[in-house]
This record gives structure tokens, sequence and C-alpha cells, in this order.
């Protein structure tokens, strides 16, 4: 295992030990942890590709370009915080 070096604020460095010892884990362990949970573009899209065609065969759903096109803005709407809400 390689050692990096990463340039923070000193607050998020605390941040992120606050973070780690709350969850009884390391700043590394925590950081580790985090990231492998988010997954890369690719990852996404080959998990869309896998929903939709499991869609389409099990519930033989017809989803055009158009509908997934729409799929996909409103998935980035909810990321973007532009629709729905907290209760």
């Amino acid at each position: 295992m390689a050692d990096t070096t990463l340039k923070i604020s000193d607050e998020t460095r605390d941040r992120l030990r606050t973070l780690a010892e709350e969850r009884g884990l390391s700043t590394r362990a925590y950081v580790e942890r985090m990231v492998a949970a988010i997954p890369t573009e690719a990852e996404r899209a080959e998990r869309t590709a896998k929903a939709i065609a499991y869609v389409r065969e099990r519930f033989g759903a017809e989803l055009d370009d158009d509908l997934l096109r729409e799929g996909r803005a409103w998935r980035q709407a909810i990321v973007e915080r532009r629709v729905g809400s907290r209760r």
C-alpha cells in the first residue's frame, strides 16, 4: 500500500478525524471506506446498463432513448437538489 499526502485545510482534516473517530475508525480507514462507497462514472454507467437490461427482460418495459434521457435528467435534478424535499 502506498502512502499519499493530500493538502487539505486544517478544518477539513479535523472534520475527517472527528467523523472517523465517531465511527471507531482511523482517518485513513474512514477515507478509504468513503471513497470505496462512491462509484466512478464507468461503474455507474455499468450499473445503469444492467438495470435497464433487467427491467426490459423481466418486465417487458419499452425504455426508449427519450424516456432514459428524462430519467437521467430527473436523477440529476435530485442530485442538484432542484427537486424533492427533506422532511
